[in-house]
């Protein structure tokens, strides 16, 4: 299926102010403000790619990327992006200590620019660390608000919300509030390529984290010997071929009155031309016939199954004869899928087996278990704190 079918795109109305693709009066493209949440742990990696597509002003805070782009990048970091949550266009920023505060900071927002009258509205978000911490008051308030100026805008006194939606988000995090829009709608880590996983999937997002840090660039040989429903290997042929995950999903900003659909077909175009074509060495093992045959799937789904080879394996007698290679993956923590008497003779038994790789093989394993090295049966050359969901985990990292 083609890029264009995929993304479902239509013709627009370029009527607003934000999302305007137009030249403002100093004749270069109108700059909006994006967010991109993270995981914690990810931030430079999600920065780094950020900066590989060219936006300017980019920053990197404690679970978020911000920074300054035209209506374009908006296609361009949902279409590229690997790492980051979600990417969102940020209307407002301001202090909220009061009810008050937030809600003229809010009423303020030009929403007749970037909202139709029909428009779907609901509103999300959190506080941390505010006078305000009531998230379900602070969602009244600001839907409150954006009410109040629409009436003044479109001369209605009520919105039958009925239309396309436009998710709006905010944050208030040491009295500062960020007023935001979600361009991608669902999640980035939905690629689009597993409707289904095994047990305690990993999140494809966390998935080509590890790969990166791995410093896999398809070059070498690539192996996961726990790889579940195939998640690390298909990141992995992703990166080794240089294709954008959001080539085979869709986004909620594609659908907006103000995004023009030429901005999707020419950033699919562009992320298309930059795709290689060569030959991989990718291998996913699991010991679950069940899970192999669902990686396979998953695999075609992503149409990378031309580059892994998928298994039913033993990870406890895993043996590699090539003289360099990477190993990335993710095997079970003890909380949910083992006990953790059991976890640690897993852990055991695959540090004894990757004793006999040859010296040259570079290994990345993220778990949770306080005492994996330990069982592991060496300390890691290096190690990173990162999260996989709500679960505090370490990437134990081998042959740096």
């Amino acid at each position: 299926m083609g890029f264009s079918t995929k993304f479902g795109l239509r013709s627009s109305d370029k009527s607003g102010i934000l999302l305007d693709t137009n030249l403002n009066e100093r004749g270069t493209p109108n700059m909006v403000t994006y967010m991109i949440p993270c995981l914690l742990g990810l931030e430079k990696l999600v920065a780094d790619e950020v900066k590989r597509l060219g936006l300017q002003g980019v920053q990197a805070e404690n679970g978020r990327i911000l920074c300054r782009g035209t209506a374009a990048d908006c296609a361009r970091l949902n279409i590229n992006l690997r790492c980051g949550a979600r990417v969102m266009m940020v209307l407002g920023q301001f202090p909220a200590r009061s009810f008050e505060e937030l809600f003229q900071g809010v009423r303020a927002i030009p929403w007749e620019d970037y909202l139709p009258r029909d428009a779907a509205f609901p509103v999300k978000g959190y506080a941390i660390s505010s006078q305000l911490h009531a998230v379900s008051a602070c969602q009244s308030i600001i839907k409150k608000a954006m009410v109040e100026r629409m009436k003044a805008a479109y001369g209605l006194e009520q919105f039958p919300e009925t239309g396309v939606k436009y998710q709006v988000r905010f944050s208030i995090f040491k009295d500062e509030a960020a007023i935001c829009l979600d361009t991608s709608g669902e999640g980035l880590y939905k690629r689009g390529y597993r409707a289904v996983g095994v047990e305690a999937p990993l999140r494809e997002t966390l998935a080509a984290a590890l790969v990166t840090l791995s410093r896999y660039r398809g070059q070498d040989p690539f192996c996961d010997p726990f790889c579940g429903s195939g998640t690390i290997p298909i990141e992995a042929a992703l990166i080794a071929k240089n294709r954008a995950p959001g080539l085979d999903r869709s986004f909620a900003a594609q659908r907006w009155k103000n995004m023009d659909s030429k901005l999707w077909l020419e950033a699919g175009d562009e992320a298309m031309d930059k795709e290689f074509h060569g030959h991989y060495d990718i291998w996913g093992g699991d010991i679950d016939p069940a899970a192999v045959e669902l990686a396979r799937h998953n695999a075609e789904l992503a149409g990378v199954e031309d580059c892994i080879r998928f298994e039913v394996a033993d990870a406890g007698k895993f043996h590699r004869d090539s003289e360099y290679g990477q190993l990335v993956t993710n095997p079970p923590y003890g909380e949910r899928l083992l006990e953790k008497k059991e976890a640690e003779d897993l852990y055991r038994m695959f540090g004894a087996a990757l004793r006999d790789l040859p010296p040259k093989w570079r290994v990345l394993v993220l778990s949770s278990h306080t005492e994996f090295e330990r069982c592991f049966g060496r300390p890691a050359d290096k190690k990173r704190k990162l999260y996989n969901g709500m679960i505090k985990c370490d990437a134990f990292m081998y042959g740096r």
